[in-house]
């Protein structure tokens, strides 16, 4: 593994659901100690403060380090645990995945039952099983079994799955890459910044809570107050069977995309248009999407006091909110690329422009 493949690998498989985020807020923590000066709101979004030749304009690089999971909401008196979902999740992907529950006493390995299809009738097994019929099975026999190994209602639970780097070399699977690819990404592009001038003050945020309403966005801009804010994200690649061009044109490979639209936020276009000049002065394939669907931190930062211009560059991914996702590695490249080169344009007459 390279040197970022070992940074993926530890930002994937840490632990870090909405709301949980110790885990993962330390390891990004180690790697922006020497980006820049680091402070945290007090939800838990971690700040890293990289000054160029000026203080201003304030930009903020934002991509959240929280995962989708689960919390442990009941313990029944036979053994099994009832849970509720920290963010969204399809019902269909759930069962049979193995989950791991983050105990103080430790982690518990656990995997998501229903009643099987074996001992359903024709019409029960023709109905989707909804989460509210699920639960996790970790062994045990009793609610007196489950409290020795340390369960509680209120334990995060996280999807259990590994980094891997699949057969083409090129591309990766694992959990967590919404949106631990945009934390990266931030981690990537202070790193690019430590060698080349830039003419703003860059504040890189992994912002906590996003999967439940962008709750740390709100409160770590709030810090900031910044003058203009780059939100990275995965977007919904659509090359996989099932799918038309016009629900998500993005594909895997192609290059970062650029939301033109998302159900929260319309994008500050003098921005959105720098954002495409930018890549093809720097010969990157650039994707647009619009994603009806879903929302992104932005949603809360553009909404600031009177308002950020804002936009969001996503990494095309396949399968998110599931147990495991897959990219490609020269998105990311092409990521880092273009998000370092806008960065370096945001002086503050450009900044100052996006407004008038």
């Amino acid at each position: 593994m390279d040197k970022t493949e070992k940074m993926l690998k530890e930002l994937t498989e840490a632990s870090g659901v909405s709301g949980y985020e110790k885990e993962i807020r330390e390891v990004i923590r180690g790697y922006l100690k020497t980006a820049g000066e680091l402070s945290q709101d007090k939800l838990g979004s971690l700040i890293c403060k990289k000054k160029g030749t000026s203080e201003g304009p304030r930009v903020v690089l934002a991509g959240h380090m929280d995962e989708v999971g689960f919390m442990v909401k009941y313990i029944t008196d036979d053994g099994f645990i009832r849970f509720t979902p920290l963010g969204g999740w399809w019902d269909q992907v759930l069962l049979a995945q193995r989950v791991v529950i983050k105990t103080n006493k430790g982690n518990i390995t656990g995997i998501i039952g229903a009643k099987p299809p074996h001992v359903m009738n024709a019409e029960e097994r023709k109905k989707l099983v909804e989460k509210k019929e699920m639960y996790i099975d970790i062994g045990a026999s009793s609610r007196d079994e489950v409290d020795k190994t340390g369960v509680r209602v209120g334990d995060p639970v996280v999807p259990a799955s590994r980094f891997e780097i699949l057969a083409n070399g090129k591309t990766y699977l694992a959990k967590a890459f919404d949106d631990r690819i945009g934390c990266a990404l931030v981690i990537a592009v202070l790193e690019q910044l430590k060698t080349k001038d830039h003419p703003n003050t860059v504040y890189g945020i992994a912002t906590a809570q996003e999967e439940v309403g962008s709750r740390g966005a709100k409160t770590s801009v709030d810090l900031v107050n910044p003058d203009v804010a780059i939100v990275i994200d995965v977007e919904i690649s659509g090359d996989v069977p099932g799918i038309k061009p016009e629900e998500a044109p993005v594909k895997m490979g192609k290059g970062p995309s650029i939301l033109a639209y998302d159900y929260g936020m319309i994008p500050n276009l003098k921005l959105r248009d720098l954002i495409i000049d930018t890549a093809k002065a720097n010969k990157i394939n650039l994707q647009v999407a619009a994603m009806e669907g879903g929302g992104t931190d932005g949603d809360m930062i553009h909404l600031h006091r009177s308002g950020v211009p804002t936009v969001v560059l996503s990494v095309p991914t396949r399968h998110i909110h599931s147990h495991a996702s897959i990219i490609n590695r020269q998105d990311f490249e092409d990521t880092v690329k273009l998000a370092t080169a806008l960065v370096r344009k945001l002086n503050s007459g450009v900044v100052a422009g996006l407004t008038e």
